[in-house]
Protein backbone atom coordinates (compact mmCIF):
# COMPACT_ATOMS: atom_id res chain seq x y z
CA UNK A 1 0.00 0.00 0.00
CA UNK A 2 1.69 3.22 -1.23
CA UNK A 3 1.15 6.97 0.99
CA UNK A 4 -1.68 7.87 -1.33
CA UNK A 5 -3.72 4.23 -0.78
CA UNK A 6 -3.00 4.65 3.03
CA UNK A 7 -4.50 8.31 3.81
CA UNK A 8 -7.76 6.90 1.07
CA UNK A 9 -7.94 3.86 3.56
CA UNK A 10 -8.03 6.14 6.47
CA UNK A 11 -10.50 8.49 5.26
CA UNK A 12 -13.16 5.60 3.94
CA UNK A 13 -12.65 3.74 7.72
CA UNK A 14 -13.25 7.19 9.56
CA UNK A 15 -16.55 7.35 7.46
CA UNK A 16 -18.11 4.76 8.47
CA UNK A 17 -18.62 6.21 11.62
CA UNK A 18 -21.63 8.62 11.92
CA UNK A 19 -21.04 11.96 12.83
CA UNK A 20 -22.97 13.58 15.44
CA UNK A 21 -25.99 15.71 14.32
CA UNK A 22 -25.00 19.34 14.39
CA UNK A 23 -25.38 21.01 17.64
CA UNK A 24 -26.03 18.03 19.59
CA UNK A 25 -23.06 18.96 21.62
CA UNK A 26 -21.29 15.04 20.87
CA UNK A 27 -18.05 15.16 21.31
CA UNK A 28 -17.22 11.42 22.11
CA UNK A 29 -14.71 9.62 20.31
CA UNK A 30 -15.53 6.46 18.69
CA UNK A 31 -14.75 2.85 20.60
CA UNK A 32 -13.54 -0.09 18.16
CA UNK A 33 -16.72 -2.06 19.83
CA UNK A 34 -19.59 0.72 19.44
CA UNK A 35 -22.19 -0.41 17.07
CA UNK A 36 -24.16 2.53 14.40
CA UNK A 37 -27.51 1.93 12.86
CA UNK A 38 -25.11 1.38 10.24
CA UNK A 39 -23.67 -1.98 11.89
CA UNK A 40 -20.53 -2.62 13.69
CA UNK A 41 -17.82 -0.35 13.52
CA UNK A 42 -13.69 -1.75 14.17
CA UNK A 43 -11.22 0.88 14.10
CA UNK A 44 -7.31 -0.20 12.92
CA UNK A 45 -5.11 1.15 15.21
CA UNK A 46 -3.11 3.23 13.30
CA UNK A 47 -1.01 4.85 16.22
CA UNK A 48 1.46 2.15 17.80
CA UNK A 49 0.14 0.09 20.53
CA UNK A 50 2.26 1.07 23.64
CA UNK A 51 3.35 -1.60 26.87
CA UNK A 52 2.03 -0.51 30.23
CA UNK A 53 5.25 -0.55 31.93
CA UNK A 54 7.87 2.22 32.76
CA UNK A 55 10.44 0.10 30.87
CA UNK A 56 7.97 -0.57 27.61
CA UNK A 57 7.83 3.26 27.38
CA UNK A 58 11.53 3.96 27.39
CA UNK A 59 11.92 1.34 24.87
CA UNK A 60 9.48 3.10 22.61
CA UNK A 61 10.22 6.61 23.44
CA UNK A 62 13.88 5.91 23.13
CA UNK A 63 13.30 4.22 19.05
CA UNK A 64 11.10 6.81 18.24
CA UNK A 65 13.56 9.49 19.44
CA UNK A 66 16.10 7.82 17.44
CA UNK A 67 14.12 7.58 13.90
CA UNK A 68 13.06 11.27 14.45
CA UNK A 69 16.91 12.40 14.95
CA UNK A 70 16.62 13.50 18.88
CA UNK A 71 19.21 12.69 21.35
CA UNK A 72 17.96 11.02 24.08
CA UNK A 73 19.82 10.08 27.31
CA UNK A 74 18.51 8.69 30.40
CA UNK A 75 20.64 10.06 33.42
CA UNK A 76 20.58 8.66 37.19
CA UNK A 77 20.29 12.11 38.91
CA UNK A 78 19.42 15.81 37.72
CA UNK A 79 23.88 15.60 38.64
CA UNK A 80 24.41 13.96 36.10
CA UNK A 81 21.89 15.79 33.66
CA UNK A 82 23.90 19.02 34.25
CA UNK A 83 27.33 17.05 33.42
CA UNK A 84 25.71 16.28 30.31
CA UNK A 85 24.67 19.98 29.41
CA UNK A 86 28.39 21.41 30.63
CA UNK A 87 30.02 18.70 28.07
CA UNK A 88 27.59 20.04 25.40
CA UNK A 89 28.39 23.32 26.40
CA UNK A 90 31.69 22.96 26.27
CA UNK A 91 31.46 21.27 22.77
CA UNK A 92 29.81 23.73 21.62
CA UNK A 93 31.84 26.59 22.74
CA UNK A 94 28.90 28.13 23.76
CA UNK A 95 28.67 31.52 25.21
CA UNK A 96 24.96 32.11 26.35
CA UNK A 97 22.25 29.51 27.34
CA UNK A 98 18.70 30.57 27.54
CA UNK A 99 16.64 29.19 30.16
CA UNK A 100 13.70 29.54 32.85
CA UNK A 101 13.50 29.16 36.55
CA UNK A 102 12.47 25.82 37.79
CA UNK A 103 13.82 23.12 40.25
CA UNK A 104 15.36 20.83 37.56
CA UNK A 105 16.36 23.91 35.55
CA UNK A 106 18.35 25.78 38.13
CA UNK A 107 19.98 23.12 39.34
CA UNK A 108 21.09 21.20 35.35
CA UNK A 109 21.96 24.75 34.07
CA UNK A 110 23.67 25.99 37.53
CA UNK A 111 27.45 24.88 36.83
CA UNK A 112 26.80 25.01 32.71
CA UNK A 113 29.47 27.19 32.28
CA UNK A 114 28.15 29.87 29.88
CA UNK A 115 26.39 32.79 30.80
CA UNK A 116 22.38 32.00 31.54
CA UNK A 117 19.50 34.69 30.21
CA UNK A 118 16.55 33.56 32.35
CA UNK A 119 13.69 34.23 29.67
CA UNK A 120 10.97 34.61 32.89
CA UNK A 121 12.87 37.62 34.31
CA UNK A 122 12.68 39.92 31.57
CA UNK A 123 14.94 40.26 28.43
CA UNK A 124 15.82 41.46 25.13
CA UNK A 125 15.00 39.43 21.87
CA UNK A 126 18.21 40.27 20.52
CA UNK A 127 19.76 39.03 23.57
CA UNK A 128 17.95 35.70 23.02
CA UNK A 129 18.53 35.11 19.24
CA UNK A 130 22.51 35.09 20.43
CA UNK A 131 22.34 32.29 22.70
CA UNK A 132 23.46 28.66 21.28
CA UNK A 133 21.08 26.56 23.41
CA UNK A 134 18.04 26.73 25.21
CA UNK A 135 17.17 24.73 28.24
CA UNK A 136 13.66 24.08 29.25
CA UNK A 137 11.46 21.66 31.63
CA UNK A 138 8.63 19.64 30.09
CA UNK A 139 5.05 18.77 30.35
CA UNK A 140 5.46 15.38 29.60
CA UNK A 141 7.48 12.72 27.34
CA UNK A 142 4.40 10.76 25.06
CA UNK A 143 6.40 7.07 24.02
CA UNK A 144 3.83 6.53 21.19
CA UNK A 145 5.15 9.29 19.33
CA UNK A 146 8.24 10.39 20.53
CA UNK A 147 6.95 13.77 21.40
CA UNK A 148 7.57 16.80 23.61
CA UNK A 149 4.75 18.36 25.57
CA UNK A 150 5.78 21.75 26.57
CA UNK A 151 3.64 25.04 27.35
CA UNK A 152 4.25 28.50 27.49
CA UNK A 153 2.77 29.02 31.25
CA UNK A 154 5.56 26.47 32.71
CA UNK A 155 8.21 25.64 30.07
CA UNK A 156 9.65 29.55 29.71
CA UNK A 157 7.36 30.71 27.66
CA UNK A 158 6.78 30.92 23.95
CA UNK A 159 10.54 31.45 22.15
CA UNK A 160 12.15 29.89 24.43
CA UNK A 161 12.23 26.50 22.25
CA UNK A 162 11.83 28.16 19.63
CA UNK A 163 14.90 30.12 18.84
CA UNK A 164 18.34 28.92 19.97
CA UNK A 165 19.28 26.28 17.64
CA UNK A 166 19.98 23.38 20.30
CA UNK A 167 17.07 22.56 22.17
CA UNK A 168 17.63 20.87 25.89
CA UNK A 169 14.72 19.39 27.41
CA UNK A 170 15.01 18.07 31.30
CA UNK A 171 12.50 15.25 32.48
CA UNK A 172 11.44 13.42 35.46
CA UNK A 173 10.61 9.96 35.31
CA UNK A 174 6.70 10.43 36.46
CA UNK A 175 6.76 12.81 33.23
CA UNK A 176 7.27 9.86 30.81
CA UNK A 177 3.61 8.64 29.71
CA UNK A 178 2.82 6.10 27.31
CA UNK A 179 0.16 7.91 24.77
CA UNK A 180 -1.64 10.86 23.19
CA UNK A 181 -4.81 10.27 24.96
CA UNK A 182 -2.61 10.49 28.02
CA UNK A 183 -0.93 13.53 27.25
CA UNK A 184 -4.82 15.43 26.74
CA UNK A 185 -6.34 14.36 30.19
CA UNK A 186 -2.91 15.55 32.01
CA UNK A 187 -3.29 18.89 30.33
CA UNK A 188 -7.15 19.00 31.22
CA UNK A 189 -6.31 17.69 34.66
CA UNK A 190 -3.76 20.27 35.09
CA UNK A 191 -5.17 23.36 33.78
CA UNK A 192 -8.81 22.77 34.47
CA UNK A 193 -10.08 24.89 31.35
CA UNK A 194 -7.69 27.85 32.20
CA UNK A 195 -5.31 26.77 29.43
CA UNK A 196 -1.80 28.16 28.67
CA UNK A 197 -1.68 30.53 25.38
CA UNK A 198 0.72 27.80 24.01
CA UNK A 199 0.70 23.98 24.19
CA UNK A 200 3.26 22.30 21.82
CA UNK A 201 4.04 18.93 20.81
CA UNK A 202 7.38 18.84 19.91
CA UNK A 203 8.49 15.74 18.13
CA UNK A 204 12.23 15.90 16.86
CA UNK A 205 13.90 18.71 15.65
CA UNK A 206 12.30 21.17 13.05
CA UNK A 207 12.78 19.99 9.64
CA UNK A 208 11.39 20.83 5.86
CA UNK A 209 11.18 18.42 3.18
CA UNK A 210 9.47 21.27 0.52
CA UNK A 211 12.25 21.42 -1.33
CA UNK A 212 12.64 18.75 -3.89
CA UNK A 213 11.96 16.49 -0.70
CA UNK A 214 15.48 16.96 0.66
CA UNK A 215 14.95 16.73 4.25
CA UNK A 216 16.59 19.87 6.06
CA UNK A 217 17.18 20.01 10.04
CA UNK A 218 16.93 23.64 11.35
CA UNK A 219 14.45 25.28 8.87
CA UNK A 220 11.76 26.63 11.43
CA UNK A 221 13.02 26.14 14.18
CA UNK A 222 16.02 24.33 16.07
CA UNK A 223 18.51 22.01 14.98
CA UNK A 224 19.13 19.89 17.89
CA UNK A 225 16.66 18.81 20.26
CA UNK A 226 18.31 16.78 23.32
CA UNK A 227 16.02 15.18 25.98
CA UNK A 228 17.88 14.27 29.48
CA UNK A 229 15.58 11.86 31.39
CA UNK A 230 16.61 11.54 34.73
CA UNK A 231 15.34 7.99 36.02
CA UNK A 232 16.69 8.49 39.50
Amino acid sequence: MNAREEILARVREALKEPAPAPGSGSHAAPTAAKSSSSGPTNFKPWLPLVGATFEDWRAMFTKNADLLKATFKVVPSVEAAAAEIRQLATQGQWKTIATHHSALTDAACKEAGPALLYTDAGYETAAMEKCEAGVTTCEALIAQTGSVLITSRNCGGRALSVLPPHHIVVATRDQLIPDLPAAFALLHQKFEGNYPSTMSFITGPSRTGDIERILVLGAHGPKQLTILLIAG
